[in-house]
């Protein structure tokens, strides 16, 4: 079946994730997988894998499961160790009809236990140093059965102890049915729980599946994203089904990731905001691991200009691009836009794009009865096939967010008379006196080279207090930063912390609720 045609199928029935290692294999048993870590569930599996094996052992854990007693319709909770056997484990879930629910090996084990407990009696599909971490939850009432993937424990079934079991025939959840389960980053409480179908997962495929089509000849995919969220489902189905070899990165130490990438030599890489900021010296290392790459692509979280310019330079490639897409758990991807290298430091950092023809279509709401604009941001909504279904146990949240067809993404912006979506900050970090926060984090990261860092989070009065972190934790120059700073007269001074002090989630978005309830509870005890 040619790539288009696949495209068009999956429009039709959806993407079926315990189908795609099989469809994928198909076309090219030879597509290459390389990891930068070994498979907790398979350790003798080794680290560069054909498709072909993937799809066998996604054919065997399915079996084994199958065995453990997991059966179709049921919910699976995935938490175990960060590797990416949580994509082969959730595929094999989805093989036998059970619904993957991905929850963060970064959640607490209090987390973990609520979101336990809202699933109504979910498996549990866990590793041991995961249940050293649930040694107080009370997963006997909470779920239906536990099943490790590694080491043996009373009152557990073990996938070791499951191997040659029977293989079985595929399950598929229906087009609308869910399929899986995922979560938001939980920035402002408790997660939600993000029900996808087959439906909203294979209209998610598109807009990258054209970004994916300019590319001449087949090349390596690097991926380094969170393996629990939706997004590296969505990534793999579409590098496998382009028959992209692949480059699995667990590592975001600057270092390693220079030696992947200068053994690897990637064409195209989908990585996390955060992460490609943390990579920017890798700019300056004279063996330029950055010099193969063609194509940048983030969908996460604000992406900086500066970021985008550095690694844009560093690349040998003509015609290099930064593709930033605009989305979020419950929409997907819904605009985007390419930045190129000579004009991507002179870009609007708030300017996220334009809707994809044929994919999600946006409009701006006003807050206030005044017509949206940029003095007079309103809410941004979308809608498309790609829609989250539902928040799974919470149907009254998810109600009070959509309207008919239109889903209200919690964000503030306006668009352009050209069609373009400018985001200014999400409405629960807005700040009084400042139009956007990420707008003045913009400007000051590309004035002053020596941070790495920079949020802007309201202090006990509400005033804008910047935090910053600097290259190895360095002084910062304040000379310098009131110069930069003069044009933003409402900042508080600079607060300076280490970088590894700043609260992240598990796609390493600053928790900026959480770091301003943290410094104005520091304020206040010095005041």
């Amino acid at each position: 079946m040619k790539g288009s045609a696949i495209h068009r199928s999956i429009r039709k029935d959806g993407l079926h994730l315990g189908l795609v290692p099989q469809m994928a294999a198909a076309r090219n048993r030879s597509t290459l997988l390389t990891l930068d870590h070994d498979l907790d569930v398979l350790p003798q599996a080794g680290r560069r894998l054909t498709v072909a094996e993937i799809a066998g052992h996604v054919d065997d854990l399915a079996a084994r499961l199958w065995a453990a007693g997991v059966r179709p319709g049921e919910r699976i909770a995935i938490y175990k160790s960060a590797n990416f056997d949580v994509w082969v484990l959730a595929s094999a879930a989805s093989r036998v009809g059970a619904v993957p629910v991905l929850l963060s090996p970064a959640l607490d084990a209090a987390t973990v236990g609520a979101l336990l407990g809202r699933l109504e009696q979910p498996n549990l599909l866990t590793d041991d140093r995961k249940l050293d971490d649930l040694a107080d939850v009370p997963l006997a009432e909470l779920t239906r059965r536990v099943v490790t993937v590694t080491g043996r424990r009373p009152g557990t079934a073990s996938l070791a102890d499951l191997a040659g079991s029977p293989r079985i025939t595929p399950v598929c959840r229906k087009f609308d049915e869910p399929a899986m389960i995922t979560h938001t980053s939980g920035t402002t409480g408790l997660p939600k729980l993000v029900v996808h179908t087959p439906q909203t997962m294979g209209a998610r495929l598109t807009p990258q599946w054209r970004l994916l089509s300019l590319m001449r000849r087949r090349e390596t995919v690097a991926i380094h994203i969170s393996f629990v969220h939706s997004r590296m489902f969505a990534a793999m189905a579409l590098a496998l089904f382009f028959e992209m070899p692949v480059l699995l990165m667990r590592e975001s130490d600057p270092d390693r990731v220079a030696d992947l990438f200068l053994a690897n030599r990637p064409g195209f890489i989908e990585v996390l905001p955060n992460s490609l900021m943390e990579w920017e010296r890798l700019t300056e290392d004279r063996r330029k691991p950055f010099a193969s790459i063609k194509y940048f692509s983030t969908t996460f979280d604000a992406i900086h200009p500066r970021t985008m310019s550095r690694l844009l330079r560093s690349s040998e490639r003509r015609g290099a691009l930064f593709f930033q897409i605009y989305g979020q758990s419950e929409v997907g991807p819904a605009v985007g836009r390419p930045y190129f290298r000579h004009s991507a430091h002179r870009a609007n950092g708030r300017c996220v794009g334009w809707a994809m023809p044929g994919c999600a279509r946006i409009r701006v709401v006003s807050r206030n009865g005044r017509r949206p604009s940029e003095t007079n941001p309103g809410f941004i909504e979308v809608a498309w096939p790609g829609l989250a279904k539902t928040y799974f146990a919470e149907q009254e949240r998810y109600d009070t967010n959509r309207d008919d067809e239109w889903w209200r993404t919690g964000d503030v912006g306006y668009r352009t008379r050209f069609g373009c979506l400018h985001m200014f900050d999400r409405e629960v970090d807005m700040i009084p006196g400042l139009r956007s926060a990420l707008e003045v984090e913009d400007v000051m990261l590309g004035e002053l080279e020596e941070l790495t860092e920079l949020v802007v989070v309201p202090g006990p009065n509400s005033e804008p207090i910047p935090v910053i972190c600097t290259r190895d934790d360095q002084p910062l120059d304040l000379d310098r930063w009131r110069t930069a700073a003069a044009r933003f007269p409402q900042l508080a001074a600079p607060i300076q912390i280490p970088q590894a002090d700043l609260p992240r989630t598990g796609t390493l978005k600053v928790q900026r609720i959480a770091l301003s309830h943290r410094l104005q509870g520091e304020l206040e005890k010095r005041s």
